[in-house]
């Protein structure tokens, strides 16, 4: 499958490529005489949606933001059509970001207040790309098939269901507009960002962007820092109230927050937990769980009925 990839990308690019390595089944790390890439090759998103992504996404970094550009192919093209195994899909070459990905351990207020003064600077320039370029083709996140809870979460799970189904009402009901709406990255876990030495941080996988509440964008590396990032060495909800407070404080060095909005963190991180407990259903195979599988639905589960609270942010944003 490598060598038929290295084939196919050296046909269509002004690159030479000598090795081809996958990292998942639609990334690909792409070694060439000048320099590292990645290809994206997948046919999860139509090819207007990546079209309209790719372009939002270089607008993003010829106005200095951390995002990679993409290659333009030879034929003009940065969504390019091949066949791989009988079938049609759709490529994206990008440009290696510089930096890497941080040990869990590394995760500190430091380099989350560096990355939320990034996502502020994000939506700020969202706004203005969006007047230039209003978009056709990107989804709203409520029409994208993950947040269809109750298609998923089976129906015995009546508890879980029902607080699914209040989330998504609240949210649904929040007054839109262009201070708290609009396009953003959608799924910025940490391992989505990577760092140099100098504290300069790439934004990778802008493949979810949707039409959300800007808040969002703050909720999940919020969520991933709490959920992944907490190795121990103190207590986890110190940690949580601190890490939170760092990035917003970044945040708000590029962008402005509404107080109504800021009150709604909570909400928006059970939102994110919620969405991934029912990913496990949409994509595990229920009948071949796996023991680490089968513990962890459990954990989300037993928190999810419990109305367990994952953040308390009383009086941290109190001026």
């Amino acid at each position: 499958m490598e060598l038929k990839i290295l084939e196919l990308l050296n046909r269509i690019y002004p690159v030479d490529f000598i090795k081809v390595e996958a990292v998942t089944n639609e990334m690909y790390r792409c070694t060439a005489t000048q320099g590292e890439y990645f290809a994206r090759i997948t046919n999860y998103k139509s090819h207007d949606e990546q079209v309209e992504e790719v372009t939002y996404t270089n607008y993003l970094h010829k106005e200095g933001l951390g995002v990679s550009p993409t290659i333009v192919s030879i034929n003009g093209k940065e969504v390019e059509k091949i066949i791989l195994n009988n079938k049609e899909v759709l490529t994206v070459l990008y440009e290696a970001a510089p930096g890497k990905h941080l040990a869990r351990i590394q995760w500190n207020a430091t380099v989350l207040k560096e990355l939320g003064r990034q996502i502020g600077k994000l939506h700020r320039l969202s706004r203005k790309f969006e007047e230039i370029h209003p978009t056709r083709y990107i989804n709203d996140w409520y029409q994208n098939e993950e947040y269809a809870f109750l298609k998923y979460i089976p129906e015995e799970e009546t508890k879980i269901r029902a607080v699914a189904q209040e989330i998504l009402t609240k949210i649904k009901d929040i007054p839109k507009d262009n201070a708290n709406y609009g396009l953003l990255h959608g799924d910025l876990w940490l391992e989505n960002v990577v760092v140099d030495q100098d504290l300069k941080l790439t934004m990778v996988d802008f493949q979810d962007c949707e039409k959300h509440f800007y808040i969002f964008d703050l909720a999940v590396p919020i969520y991933s820092a709490i959920e992944y990032s907490f190795v121990g060495g103190g207590n986890i909800i110190d940690y949580g109230r601190g890490i939170t407070k760092a990035i917003i404080e970044g945040y708000q060095e590029e962008n402005d927050i509404p107080k109504e909005m800021l009150e709604k963190l909570p909400l928006f991180i059970k939102l994110k937990e919620v969405f991934e407990y029912s990913l496990m259903h949409m994509y595990w195979n229920k009948d071949k769980l796996t023991e680490e599988q089968i513990r962890i639905m459990n954990h989300f589960r037993m928190r999810i009925e419990r109305d367990h609270s994952f953040l308390d942010i009383n009086g941290l944003f109190l001026k």
